[in-house]
């Protein structure tokens, strides 16, 4: 190292003497002398390398300013509210279904104090946990009994566990799916003791196949709804109703793995003719587990309904309590159910962004366009939203999107950026290099802070 450059190392503040200005003595005031210290020591390693690379030396100014946002940032709760932008209702990495305003009542009740969450107000004794619940799952899926555990994957292997485990799982080999993060059904049927049996080809599995397949190691005939992807063309698959009767014959069980699980018929949102929970238990599926924060529309759960004696066994399993619920869920989950039973439906946010309606959407638009400078010349276009989280891969969804660019001073890539850095970050999708900003998961809400994200970032286009 040169003379000059060590000179220029040698002359960056010392860290007491940082924390011995006004802005540095705010900073321990609010973040701690701890915090502030390495903060400041880390935006210092920062300048050295700089130097060291030809940047100009910073001020103490600038390393305090520095130190700052690198507190603030790293002060910020992980989870944060954000504007979902994408055109996608159920997105995934942004938390799926947002909550009924009676589901998030209902969590502030249980949350504010005690509740009965193991207690039997009648008796006075211990009493069970999703009992709030199973009488709502029972009504409106027509299954003789119901439970809920933390996911549909936790439902799946709880199921699989308790009335498989050491025996054989019969699956149709256009039925072995991968969801997103990986979670896969051969994997799950490994993991509950049970082993895998594939049956038919990719694109044709007839009962016949499953009935050959029968031995004396068989528990449980299993069916999965093909949620993320289709196989059109030349096809077969065996009807729910023949697997369940041919699993009566044989002594068997036929689990259904449903995946989203709607328990609303769609076409009367417009939406595609997708298969009911209550169609599964009507069809005779001894154990059927669905979703509860897809197009249920709740908080995320797992759900099981079906025969009585079937769902007595998953009740006992030791992996019951491993997968139970906090209180909170089933707060917000009983809360949906009876919105589901009692309505109106469209207090369902999920359900309710399902069913609108182009003028309303264009209303939305419109609305949010009127609060933006005309510099910024926003587009006013048609999009193509989904509904998401695997749920009804082919149906689109008729949308509206504001479109910003090209061109720009900046790229598409970094105006997005500057959207997610925003106070409320804002989720948007970039298509031939212009930022859509859609308006199907917009709420009425989201447009006074979504104009303000919007002004700030492409008011210098």
């Amino acid at each position: 190292m040169d003379g000059p450059a060590q000179a220029k190392l040698r002359a960056l503040p010392q860290i007491q003497r940082l924390l011995e200005t006004t802005q540095g003595q705010l900073l321990v005031a609010r973040f701690s002398h701890t915090a502030t210290v390495s903060a400041l020591r880390l935006v210092l390693e920062q300048a050295r390398e700089g130097l060291l690379s030809g940047a100009p030396a910073p001020g103490g100014a600038a390393l305090l300013e520095a130190a700052n946002t690198l507190l603030r940032t790293s002060a910020a709760p992980h989870l944060r509210r954000v504007i979902n932008a994408t055109g996608i209702i159920l997105h995934t990495n942004l938390g799926r279904a947002p909550l009924a305003e009676a589901a998030i009542e209902a969590m502030r009740q249980e949350a504010a104090g005690y509740c009965t969450l193991e207690y039997d107000i009648a008796t006075g004794a211990r009493g069970s946990r999703t009992a709030n619940i199973e009488p709502w799952l029972q009504r409106i899926t027509g299954a003789a009994a119901g439970l809920a555990v933390n996911n549909c994957a936790a439902a799946m292997l709880l199921a699989l566990t308790a009335l498989a485990q050491g025996g054989d799982v019969i699956v149709s080999r256009g039925e072995l799916v991968e969801i997103g993060g990986g979670f896969r059904i051969p994997d799950i049927i490994q993991q509950g003791g049970a082993r895998l049996v594939e049956v038919g080809t990719t694109n044709r599995t007839r009962l016949a196949d499953y009935q050959r397949a029968i031995t004396a190691e068989t528990r449980v005939l299993l069916s999965v709804h093909q949620s993320n992807f289709r196989i059109s063309g030349f096809t077969e698959r065996a009807r729910l109703a023949d697997l369940a009767g041919l699993a009566r014959t044989r002594n068997l069980l036929l689990v259904h793995d449903l995946g989203s699980g709607s328990l609303q018929d769609l076409t009367a949102l417009d939406g595609p003719a997708e298969a009911t929970v209550q169609t599964s238990v009507a069809a005779g599926a001894d154990v059927v587990a669905f979703s509860g924060d897809k197009l249920m529309g709740g908080p995320q759960a797992g759900i099981l309904v079906g025969q009585a004696a079937a769902i007595a066994t998953l009740r006992q399993h030791p992996l019951m309590r491993a997968l139970r619920l906090d209180k909170l869920t089933l707060a917000a989950l009983e809360a949906t159910l009876r919105l589901h039973e009692e309505g109106p439906i469209d207090a369902i946010p999920t359900l309710r962004m399902l069913g609108q309606s182009r003028a309303t959407l264009q209303a939305r638009a419109d609305a949010l366009a009127a609060l933006l400078p005309k510099p910024i010349g926003a587009r006013l276009e048609p999009s193509t939203g989904f509904a998401g989280g695997g749920t009804l891969p082919e149906s689109a969804i008729h949308s509206v999107c504001l479109t910003f660019g090209p061109p720009y001073h900046r790229s598409a890539e970094t105006k997005l950026a500057a959207l997610r850095a925003q106070p409320i970050p804002v989720i948007g999708r970039i298509a031939n290099n212009a930022v859509l900003i859609d308006m199907l998961a917009v709420t009425d809400t989201d447009v006074p802070a979504l104009a303000q994200a919007l002004v700030a970032v492409f008011a210098d286009a």
